[in-house]
């Protein structure tokens, strides 16, 4: 069977609607062929061990979540600033609030790193490499903050959207209220 990019993102994103449903132990390749409404024993095609499927879902994440060119072209062109990193966590939060299913797969994925070492493996360089991209265009603009701030912004924002994709502490708050404190509490002025 010819093995298609369409039909990998048909399913990996299957597996990505399991995953945020069901959770970790939902996930097999049945439950994703089900899921995609395709033929028992495609996704194994596709994806033929669990640590084979996990690495494909990891890489449709990035996928999924990434910025577009236009955004990363529009932020490089403007005038660094507070308010530009402002913009800049903005658009991480809306891209991971507006892929819920995505951001909850993700999540899920991480619960059981803590668990599985191959997982670890796989999701912590993937991780770490979104981390030091995040470094590298942060130093590329010139917006203020150095890693040690880049990283307290990746916690705070895992807290924010993991309240605000279960049971929020405060409702009534929007996120853009609460980025604005992160960045008046975590970015020195200049």
């Amino acid at each position: 069977m010819a093995k298609n990019t369409e039909r990998r993102r048909l399913l990996a994103d299957a597996g990505l609607r399991v995953l945020a449903r069901e959770g970790s132990r939902g996930l097999t390749h049945r439950a994703i062929d089900e899921a995609a409404g395709v033929p028992v024993g495609t996704a194994s095609n596709y994806f033929r061990s669990r640590e084979a499927l996990v690495s494909g879902l990891v890489e449709r994440i990035g996928e999924r979540l990434a910025p577009t060119p236009d955004d990363l072209e529009r932020r490089s062109a403007a005038t660094p600033s507070r308010a530009l990193f402002a913009d800049y966590i903005r658009d991480i939060v809306r891209r991971l609030t507006s892929e819920r299913e995505v951001t909850l797969a993700l999540f899920e994925l991480r619960l059981e790193s803590s668990r599985r070492p191959e997982l670890a493996a796989v999701l912590g360089a993937w991780r770490r490499a979104g981390f030091e991209a995040d470094v590298k265009f942060n130093t590329a603009a010139g917006l203020p903050g150095g890693r040690r701030e880049i990283a307290l912004f990746h916690y705070a924002i895992d807290g924010l959207l993991l309240d605000r994709l279960t049971d929020p502490l405060d409702p009534d708050s929007s996120a853009d209220e609460v980025i604005d404190m992160l960045i008046a509490g975590l970015l020195p002025e200049r």
